[in-house]
Protein backbone atom coordinates (compact mmCIF):
# COMPACT_ATOMS: atom_id res chain seq x y z
CA UNK A 1 0.00 0.00 0.00
CA UNK A 2 1.61 3.28 -1.08
CA UNK A 3 1.40 6.43 0.92
CA UNK A 4 -0.49 9.35 -0.67
CA UNK A 5 1.70 12.20 -1.86
CA UNK A 6 1.16 15.54 -0.20
CA UNK A 7 0.07 18.34 -2.46
CA UNK A 8 2.76 20.99 -2.82
CA UNK A 9 1.69 24.18 -1.08
CA UNK A 10 4.28 26.51 -2.55
CA UNK A 11 4.27 27.91 -6.07
CA UNK A 12 6.90 25.98 -8.02
CA UNK A 13 10.05 27.97 -8.84
CA UNK A 14 8.80 31.10 -7.02
CA UNK A 15 11.34 32.95 -4.85
CA UNK A 16 9.52 33.41 -1.54
CA UNK A 17 12.25 35.72 -0.25
CA UNK A 18 11.59 38.39 -2.87
CA UNK A 19 9.96 41.67 -1.93
CA UNK A 20 6.19 41.50 -1.86
CA UNK A 21 3.14 40.74 0.22
CA UNK A 22 2.09 37.24 1.23
CA UNK A 23 -1.20 36.14 2.78
CA UNK A 24 -0.46 33.18 5.06
CA UNK A 25 -2.84 30.87 6.91
CA UNK A 26 -1.57 28.52 9.61
CA UNK A 27 -3.91 25.97 11.22
CA UNK A 28 -3.74 24.30 14.61
CA UNK A 29 -3.28 20.56 14.70
CA UNK A 30 -6.46 18.75 13.68
CA UNK A 31 -8.13 22.20 13.50
CA UNK A 32 -8.63 22.14 17.26
CA UNK A 33 -9.95 25.37 18.78
CA UNK A 34 -6.82 25.96 20.86
CA UNK A 35 -6.35 29.69 20.39
CA UNK A 36 -9.55 30.99 21.99
CA UNK A 37 -13.16 31.58 21.06
CA UNK A 38 -15.36 34.08 19.28
CA UNK A 39 -17.60 36.04 21.63
CA UNK A 40 -21.32 36.27 20.91
CA UNK A 41 -21.54 40.03 21.09
CA UNK A 42 -23.12 42.53 18.73
CA UNK A 43 -19.76 42.68 16.97
CA UNK A 44 -18.12 39.25 17.40
CA UNK A 45 -14.56 39.41 18.65
CA UNK A 46 -11.84 36.88 19.35
CA UNK A 47 -11.18 36.13 23.01
CA UNK A 48 -7.68 34.66 23.21
CA UNK A 49 -6.76 31.63 25.30
CA UNK A 50 -3.33 31.47 26.97
CA UNK A 51 -1.99 29.83 23.83
CA UNK A 52 -3.68 32.50 21.71
CA UNK A 53 -1.92 35.17 23.77
CA UNK A 54 1.40 33.41 23.17
CA UNK A 55 0.64 33.35 19.42
CA UNK A 56 -0.10 37.08 19.52
CA UNK A 57 3.17 37.78 21.34
CA UNK A 58 5.17 35.67 18.86
CA UNK A 59 3.62 37.47 15.88
CA UNK A 60 4.85 40.76 17.30
CA UNK A 61 8.27 39.23 18.00
CA UNK A 62 8.53 37.94 14.41
CA UNK A 63 8.68 41.47 13.00
CA UNK A 64 11.43 42.38 15.47
CA UNK A 65 13.41 39.24 14.66
CA UNK A 66 13.12 39.82 10.91
CA UNK A 67 13.02 43.58 10.26
CA UNK A 68 12.74 42.96 6.51
CA UNK A 69 9.47 41.07 7.07
CA UNK A 70 6.62 43.08 8.58
CA UNK A 71 3.36 41.51 9.73
CA UNK A 72 1.13 44.29 8.44
CA UNK A 73 -2.19 42.65 9.36
CA UNK A 74 -3.15 39.51 11.24
CA UNK A 75 -6.04 37.85 12.97
CA UNK A 76 -5.97 34.98 15.42
CA UNK A 77 -9.01 32.73 15.14
CA UNK A 78 -9.97 29.74 17.35
CA UNK A 79 -8.11 27.23 15.18
CA UNK A 80 -6.04 29.19 12.68
CA UNK A 81 -4.10 32.40 12.12
CA UNK A 82 -4.14 34.66 9.08
CA UNK A 83 -1.15 36.95 8.53
CA UNK A 84 -0.31 39.45 5.84
CA UNK A 85 3.49 39.41 5.66
CA UNK A 86 5.28 42.08 3.67
CA UNK A 87 8.89 41.34 2.74
CA UNK A 88 10.95 44.41 1.91
CA UNK A 89 14.69 43.90 1.78
CA UNK A 90 16.28 47.25 0.98
CA UNK A 91 19.75 45.74 0.79
CA UNK A 92 19.11 44.51 -2.74
CA UNK A 93 20.38 41.10 -1.63
CA UNK A 94 17.50 38.66 -1.88
CA UNK A 95 19.76 35.92 -0.52
CA UNK A 96 19.84 37.85 2.78
CA UNK A 97 16.05 38.02 3.07
CA UNK A 98 14.29 35.14 4.86
CA UNK A 99 11.83 33.00 2.92
CA UNK A 100 8.20 32.88 3.98
CA UNK A 101 8.65 29.17 4.79
CA UNK A 102 11.55 29.96 7.10
CA UNK A 103 9.66 32.77 8.84
CA UNK A 104 6.54 30.69 9.40
CA UNK A 105 8.52 27.57 10.36
CA UNK A 106 10.53 29.37 13.03
CA UNK A 107 7.40 31.12 14.32
CA UNK A 108 5.50 27.82 14.60
CA UNK A 109 8.47 26.12 16.27
CA UNK A 110 8.88 28.92 18.84
CA UNK A 111 5.22 28.67 19.84
CA UNK A 112 5.25 24.86 20.09
CA UNK A 113 8.42 24.93 22.23
CA UNK A 114 6.98 27.55 24.59
CA UNK A 115 3.61 25.77 24.75
CA UNK A 116 5.32 22.43 25.47
CA UNK A 117 3.50 20.50 22.74
CA UNK A 118 3.04 20.39 18.99
CA UNK A 119 0.50 23.09 18.23
CA UNK A 120 0.33 23.29 14.43
CA UNK A 121 -0.55 21.27 11.38
CA UNK A 122 2.29 20.58 8.99
CA UNK A 123 2.92 23.27 6.42
CA UNK A 124 0.68 26.31 5.82
CA UNK A 125 -1.36 27.91 3.06
CA UNK A 126 -0.02 30.96 1.27
CA UNK A 127 -1.25 33.37 -1.37
CA UNK A 128 1.08 35.76 -3.15
CA UNK A 129 -0.62 39.17 -3.21
CA UNK A 130 -0.54 40.29 -6.84
CA UNK A 131 -1.77 43.88 -6.88
CA UNK A 132 -3.56 46.63 -4.92
CA UNK A 133 -7.05 45.17 -5.51
CA UNK A 134 -5.86 41.76 -4.29
CA UNK A 135 -4.31 43.44 -1.24
CA UNK A 136 -7.63 45.14 -0.41
CA UNK A 137 -9.45 41.78 -0.59
CA UNK A 138 -6.89 40.17 1.73
CA UNK A 139 -7.05 43.03 4.26
CA UNK A 140 -10.88 42.90 4.28
CA UNK A 141 -10.80 39.12 4.70
CA UNK A 142 -8.46 39.37 7.68
CA UNK A 143 -10.31 42.24 9.37
CA UNK A 144 -13.78 40.71 8.94
CA UNK A 145 -12.80 37.13 9.78
CA UNK A 146 -14.14 37.13 13.38
CA UNK A 147 -17.54 38.43 12.21
CA UNK A 148 -17.70 35.67 9.58
CA UNK A 149 -16.55 32.85 11.86
CA UNK A 150 -19.63 30.64 11.46
CA UNK A 151 -19.18 30.81 7.66
CA UNK A 152 -15.41 30.33 7.77
CA UNK A 153 -13.96 27.31 5.96
CA UNK A 154 -12.13 26.39 9.20
CA UNK A 155 -15.21 26.65 11.43
CA UNK A 156 -15.52 23.61 13.70
CA UNK A 157 -19.23 22.92 13.69
CA UNK A 158 -18.94 19.20 14.38
CA UNK A 159 -20.77 18.35 11.13
CA UNK A 160 -17.76 16.57 9.59
CA UNK A 161 -17.44 19.22 6.90
CA UNK A 162 -14.14 19.13 5.01
CA UNK A 163 -11.99 22.19 5.50
CA UNK A 164 -10.49 24.01 2.54
CA UNK A 165 -8.09 26.85 1.89
CA UNK A 166 -9.58 30.31 2.39
CA UNK A 167 -11.13 31.99 -0.61
CA UNK A 168 -11.65 35.70 -1.05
Amino acid sequence: MSQAKRKLNRLKDYDYSQNGAYFVTVCTRRHENLLGCITDELIPKMQLSELGQLVDMEILRLSRTYPEAAITRFVIMPNHVHMLITVCSDTGRQDAAPTISRLVGQWKRAISIKAGYSTWQKSFHDHIVRDEKDLERVVDYIELNPQRWSDDCYYRSGDGRQDAAPTF
